[in-house]
């Protein structure tokens, strides 16, 4: 017999529900060796396929980039001394959606 399992990831868990973005990104203005924050809120807490990029290249949590998420849906990226390589555009995806700034 064939047996149809809807909403169950290929690992056995149920799939998470479709992550929205609720309120996206805003367009900032920074001096050069300042920092500065990127907010994205989505419609539920522990998304986890979640992605910053910054001139389509993918950012990493690492010294010069923090990534961290503030009371479970608000998805942050703080550029640390930003300087005139980190112009461009700032990405934040969350399953198929992306917010732009």
């Amino acid at each position: 017999p064939c047996f149809s399992f809807h909403g169950l990831t290929t690992d056995g868990l149920f799939a998470e529900p479709d992550v929205t973005i609720v309120s996206g990104l805003k367009d900032m203005v920074v001096l050069e060796g300042d920092d500065v924050t990127f907010r994205c809120q989505v419609s539920h807490e522990n998304a986890r396929d979640v992605e910053w990029k910054l001139q389509d290249v993918a950012l990493q949590n690492n010294e010069m980039n923090e990534i961290s998420v503030e009371k479970g849906k608000i998805h942050t990226l703080t550029l640390r001394k930003v300087t005139e390589q980190d112009i461009g555009t700032i990405a934040f995806r969350v399953g198929p959606h992306t917010s732009t700034a």
